[in-house]
């Protein structure tokens, strides 16, 4: 299906269609048009060409109250007709492709250069054997059997190259795989209720079909497109396709029209589904977007964002970036990019400082072998430069640009990418087994840096089971549930009505699933609260709503976060109208003028009755950690009817029924969770909407505030008022005053949670800059979790809103997942720097032996061949051994590092350098006295094409067991003596250890000519070895060593506060953009730089040695200012092309420029 093109599934539908048009009464074609039309048009159009919204019911055979009958065969038939609710999702990229963007990588680039000339020079035989003549400065002439072995070098990098490549195409396809699967996971989780036979049930958004009777309510995210039919107050957000950010009635005399990708944001409904999938609006605009796409893959930059828009937008929870449609949001579109992660942020840094210094160090290399070849030959032997010389010379010249290359390759760290990557990849997966769901690869390594998290009170702390456990009723506190005779009839009447008719009809308790299991509660927590209670109370609410069915209430105000109170009007039989109200207690009793007394009657009920209602009732229940909620009632008369848009004297002068004390227990696992998290220097912070005394019981119970501390619990209210100024604007430092403390925040609205959320991050207060995580799982909740540096939303719980704001979605709401991904994200911020520690130590030996040894020997003792292996072991092998190690408790010991906090510090520093001197001092012994100690002839000096040494083959046995031991050694990076420590939990590391070794001896014992080594007998086999093993001793002596006597070693890979902060772009709409997504652009620019830099200069050190013209370079370097504004196609050295990252909903690229722009609420 996926690989069908969207025109071909369009014309397929139209062949169907003329085939059964006559089946139901409209086609295709005509409802296509038909919800193209918007408010009026479309009333007028439903009206004349069906007669109202029941005639279109009629023609599509289903019924408005009912939905579908729901047959297998009847749900084909529409499937076939209307098509399926699915837009086919882009091709993924195929491996050829991925092995293309591979190859584009420059430092291979050079490689296969160098190896094609030396091939094409090997095959080369200069006229005349004058060559006696030419200054064989090296000595010895070489053999004929020599001569034709000389290809075999440039063959074997050429076989490197792509052994480098194929492991690199591989990883970024199973990357895509795994993406996709998980995207696939996604969307099948995707659930929408739906009316068939009568049944509310749920069913996958898929298989939707045209002439399904969908319940919308708030937080959904509709999934095709419909009309309305009947409900109360539906408003919706249709900015993701109109890019209007007002909120849209809708009614069904006005303007009933819903469209698939939109959000609602209040109300509840329902909609009969006129067009699904390629057919639904999202769809007609992704399908106009697929089908061009091909031949413009060029010019379409932003209709690619778009229509990563539209596949988001269809499958809710595609992480596609997308941008919205207008021109303006365009401009935005480009913008929104998520800020980079602290880890690539460091290891961009790090990677661009490494690469320099293995420029400068290769070019110095390549001069210095050039001089002294030159000096030697023309100036001490005296020799003439003659024509058929040339060949020779320039052989000399090749050997000596390989030997630099090598230098260069060995310097630049390609495994990092790959060593993220993998690290990120595994720890993704493992994830989904804690619960985590990942939905942006960098949250979790983000997640290991969280200094604070704010999380919701209901449903994540705790369990979201509401049930009444006290109440007042009739002039009485009841500390558990009464009995019902002993509340007055009328009161017990009143009480049932206003709870059953008050509440969304899809909220239900429902039999337990399990005999002895607790009733099932659907819907609404705290509704289904209610309703138990009117069960407790041996009442039931089923016959109160069949006898007042949805359609008959008359107007509804539904709860949102603004009244924090829902009301429903119904029309009584003598034609006046009864309105019932429940909401916060505080906020309902504050409009209530009269309370039912003992008798079921009336009577007045003044402020002064009030405060002490306040005092000796809801005070007490919300210390015990309850929720109070007030149920009331009012009457209003039939004549004049009442301005019901009117909403303050609506909701007035209520008759206060009972009020009720909620309680919605603590998870069992969540104290123990947070008490790690405090452990790990992690403050958490609690914001409901709960009033302030439930709030500070429930902290006390999870742990958050412990009694007797020094700690803030604010209202939103009053936190507001301290963090404004008199003009009502928000102030930073105001902020600043308040939030080190502040740890319940109570009563608080979405823009509270925000404002909060937004003032820790931008705090400059301390040294370090906070790193916030959220949970959420109501619409409400959007703009924080994308405001937050890691945005938790819950998977059961959460609307489809929040979700989409989220970077994590928790698939069982529990709290202790959360500690689990802090686990895994420092995990993998560790593992990098061990493989770090390993790597870099390697680099600094390759880099000095290689460099030394051309310099006094002309010629590297590590050959280019071997260089490469050294660098398949250590970055594609060691990111694999070191990148799986298994995370542990003890990672929730430390305090977070922080951005601040470079990658390697001075600990990792010290041992990457004492081994480094441990090593070479061993490599030097052996290269010039070595021969003497093995007795076996001297490898120095050799002449071109000479066999392989003896000695030179040692030399690189001994290096390659010496970087076996350290990789052993690597595994612990806080200075740890037991180096062992779990080794076997961590099967991956001992197979890649073992089979490494395996390789090794192949090589050396069989590796003849293209590795250039020549077997070793058991003895000399024996040294290697012991040497090797030197490493693990050597490290407990640097172990020794205190790190704080040895102040002058640096630290690297640090991101500085400089860096963060930019002063450019700061755009007109200031407003759009915030201080995250600034600094995120101008992370993104300062990698590109970085690349372009080593492109640069890569380029101009090619250009001096091939001496072709200048421009190239210069044309690079006017390109890159058009690169930072228009991210085109760059390839860096993370071989993931950034400009697939940003078009295709799938690549995530973790390596490159972190995850582009979210969509969600404007």
């Amino acid at each position: 299906m996926g690989d069908m093109t969207n025109s071909d599934f369009y014309s397929k539908n139209q062949r169907n269609e003329a085939n059964h048009a006559g089946e139901f009464g409209c086609t295709l074609q005509e409802l296509r048009s038909l919800m193209e039309l918007r408010g009026t048009e479309a009333v007028v159009k439903i009206k004349e060409t069906y007669g109202e919204t029941e005639g279109l019911c009629r023609r599509l055979k289903t019924s408005p109250t009912e939905g579908l009958a729901g047959t297998a065969a009847d749900l084909e038939k529409r499937k076939l007709i209307f098509g399926k609710n699915f837009i086919p999702p882009k091709k993924p990229k195929t491996f050829l492709q991925l092995v293309w963007e591979a190859l584009q990588d420059v430092t291979l680039i050079i490689l296969e250069i160098a190896a094609i000339i030396s091939l094409g020079l090997s095959f080369y035989q200069p006229p005349g054997e004058g060559n006696e003549g030419c200054g064989t400065a090296t000595g010895g002439a070489e053999d004929e059997g020599e001569a034709e072995a000389g290809w075999i070098e440039g063959a074997a990098i050429l076989l490197s190259v792509i052994c480098v490549v194929l492991v690199t195409a591989f990883n970024d396809w199973s990357k895509e795989k795994q993406f996709r699967g998980l995207q696939s996971r996604i969307e099948q989780e995707q659930k929408f209720t739906v009316v068939r036979g009568g049944q509310v049930i749920q069913i996958p958004v898929a298989e939707i079909v045209v002439g399904d009777i969908a319940q919308v309510k708030y937080g959904d995210l509709l999934p095709a497109d419909g009309i309305f039919i009947q409900g109360n107050d539906l408003k919706i957000d249709e900015s993701s396709l109109t890019g209007e950010s007002d909120q849209v009635r809708k009614s069904v005399d006005k303007d009933p029209m819903l469209l698939s990708g939109t959000h609602v944001m209040e109300g509840s409904g329902r909609m009969l589904v006129t067009a699904v999938g390629v057919n639904s609006q999202t769809g007609i605009i992704f399908t106009l977007l697929g089908a061009g796409g091909e031949e413009e893959e060029k010019k379409d930059k932003k209709a690619k964002q778009q229509d990563g828009a539209a596949a988001m937008e269809m499958q809710p929870l595609k992480s596609a970036e997308g941008g919205e449609g207008d021109d303006k949001d365009k401009k935005k579109s480009n913008m929104h990019k998520k800020e980079k992660s602290v880890l690539q942020g460091k290891l961009t840094k790090l990677a661009v400082q490494i690469g320099k210094a293995g420029l400068v160090m290769s070019a110095i290399t390549v001069i210095i072998l050039v001089l002294y070849f030159a000096i030697d030959t023309f100036v001490v032997n005296k020799k003439q430069w003659l024509p058929e010389c040339t060949p020779v010379y320039v052989q000399y010249f090749v050997k000596f640009f390989i030997i630099g290359v090598t230098v260069l390759v060995v310097a630049v760290p390609e495994g990092l990418p790959l060593a993220v990557t993998i690290s990120l990849a595994y720890s993704v997966k493992k994830m989904m087994k804690d619960n985590n769901l990942v939905r942006h690869l960098d949250a979790c390594e983000t997640m290991g840096n969280a200094t604070a998290i704010c999380s919701d009170k209901t449903g994540t702390l705790t369990t979201n089971r509401m049930t009444v456990v006290q109440a007042y009723v009739g002039d009485v506190h009841y500390k558990e549930i009464p009995d019902p005779d002993s509340v007055p009839a009328k009161t017990l009447d009143l009480l049932v009505n206003a709870i059953a008719i008050n509440s969304a009809y899809t909220t239900k308790i429902l039999p337990p699933e399990k005999e002895g299991g607790l009733p099932r509660q659907v819907g609404n927590k705290t509704e289904c609260g209610l309703l138990g209670f009117v069960l407790d109370l041996k009442q039931d609410y089923e016959p109160v709503r069949n006898l007042i069915p949805e359609e008959k209430l008359y107007k509804v105000y539904t709860f949102n976060s603004v009244r924090k109170s829902m009301s429903t009007v119904i029309k009584m039989p003598d034609g006046s109208f009864r309105m019932y109200s429940k909401g916060a207690s505080e906020i309902v009793l504050k409009k209530c003028s009269r309370i039912l007394n003992a008798a079921g009657e009336p009577r007045i009920f003044r402020p002064r009755d009030r405060d002490e209602m306040v005092k000796k009732v809801i005070e007490p229940m919300a210390c015990d950690g309850l929720r109070t909620i007030c149920v009331a009632f009012r009457d209003f008369n039939s004549s004049p009817e009442p301005d019901w848009d009117n909403e303050n004297d609506i909701l007035s002068d209520l008759t206060c029924i009972c009020v009720v004390g909620i309680e919605d227990p603590v998870r069992p696992e969540v104290p123990e969770a947070i008490r790690k998290c405090q452990r790990a220097g992690i403050t958490v912070r609690m914001v409901t909407g709960d009033n302030i005394n439930t709030a500070r019981a429930i902290a006390i119970k999870c742990g958050i505030i412990h009694p007797g501390e020094d700690f803030l619990c604010l209202e939103g209210k009053e936190f507001n008022r301290r963090i404004r100024n008199e003009k009502g604007e928000i102030e930073q430092e105001r902020i600043d005053k308040i939030w080190p403390k502040l740890r319940v925040l109570a009563r608080s609205s979405p823009t509270d949670k925000h404002t909060l959320v937004k003032g820790i991050i931008d705090s400059t207060q301390v040294e370090q800059r906070q790193v916030v995580a959220v949970t959420g799982d109501g619409t409400n909740d959007g703009p924080a979790l994308k405001k937050a540096d890691v945005g938790f939303a819950m998977g059961i719980a959460g609307t489809d809103v929040a979700k989409e704001a989220s970077d994590i979605i928790l698939t069982d709401d529990n709290f202790s997942s959360i500690v689990k991904a802090v686990m895994w994200g420092r995990n993998v911020y560790d593992s990098i720097s061990k493989f770090l520690q390993f790597q870099l130590t390697v680099n600094i030996v390759a880099v000095i032996v290689a460099f030394t040894g051309a310099c006094i020997t002309q010629d590297s003792p590590l050959k280019a061949v071997q260089m490469l292996w050294v660098n398949l072991i250590m970055d594609t092998f060691a990111s694999l051994a070191l990148a799986t190690e298994p995370p542990t408790e003890a990672l929730l010991l430390r305090k977070p590092y922080g951005r601040n906090k470079p990658l390697i510090s001075r600990t990792m520093m010290k041992n990457i350098l004492g081994h480094a001197v441990y090593q070479l001092t061993l490599i030097f012994t052996l290269l010039f006295v070595g021969e003497k100690m093995f007795k076996i002839d001297s490898g120095r000096n050799a002449p071109l094409h000479s066999p392989p040494s003896e000695h030179y083959t040692i030399i690189f046995n001994t290096f390659v067991m010496m970087q076996l031991f350290n990789e052993i050694n690597a595994r612990k990076i806080h200075g740890e003596r037991n180096v062992f420590d779990g080794i076997f939990r961590n099967p991956i590391f001992c197979t890649i250890v073992l089979g490494t070794f395996a390789i090794q001896i192949v090589i050396v014992q069989f590796g003849g000519k293209p590795f250039s080594c020549s077997p070793l007998q058991l003895d000399q086999w024996m040294w290697c070895v012991f040497i090797g093993l030197g490493e693990l001793v050597w490290g407990q002596v640097i172990a020794t060593i205190p790190t704080s006597r040895l102040k002058f070693l640096k630290e690297a890979g640090r991101l500085t506060e400089k860096e963060e902060v930019p002063e450019e772009e700061l755009n007109e709409d200031v407003e759009e953009i915030d201080h995250a997504e600034r600094e995120l652009r101008r992370g993104q620019i300062l990698w590109f730089r970085g690349l372009n830099r080593i492109q640069t200069q890569i380029e101009v050190v090619n250009t001096f040695k091939s001496g072709t013209s200048f421009q190239g370079a210069l044309r690079r370097q006017s390109s890159v200012t058009s690169q930072t504004q228009d991210v085109t196609n760059i390839s860096s050295p993370s071989h993931v092309s950034l400009s697939n990252a940003l078009s295709s909903p799938t690549s995530t690229s973790a390596a490159a420029a972190g995850h582009p722009c979210r969509q969600g609420i404007p």
